[in-house]
């Protein structure tokens, strides 16, 4: 989802998209992607799975939010922009960076996985 997203936000630059369709588009993309994100987090804790920068960033106080955005997107909202979703992006702390590295350190880590562990 987050290659979808970065896909709507370069249409967008290159006006290749209508206002319109950037709003759908980009929310329906990064609300999938994040919501993703956290059910990786609930593995990461649930695992006990350990590395150094991805539990710096699992210190943050975005954890809560991200989790409490991840049940405005996969669970009924009967308001579409619920406090659920608009707290994460108000009251987070740098919440788009620290997504972004979150998921690349996700992403280092478990390529390093299973890279350790072919047969």
């Amino acid at each position: 989802m987050r290659t979808h997203f970065d896909e709507v936000l370069k249409k967008s630059s290159e006006n290749k998209i209508t206002n319109d369709q950037f709003e759908i588009e980009s929310r329906l993309y990064m609300s999938y992607w994040y919501g993703g994100l956290y059910v990786v987090i609930e593995g990461w804790k649930r695992l006990k799975l350990v590395d150094v920068a991805v539990d710096q960033l699992l210190e943050s106080r975005n954890v809560g939010l991200l989790k409490r955005y991840r049940h405005g997107v996969f669970h009924f909202q009967p308001k579409y922009n619920d406090k659920k979703f608009l707290d994460f992006i108000v009251e987070g702390e740098n919440c788009v960076e620290w997504i972004r590295q979150l998921n690349q350190e996700f992403g280092r880590f478990f390529l390093q996985w299973f890279n350790s562990n072919k047969k």
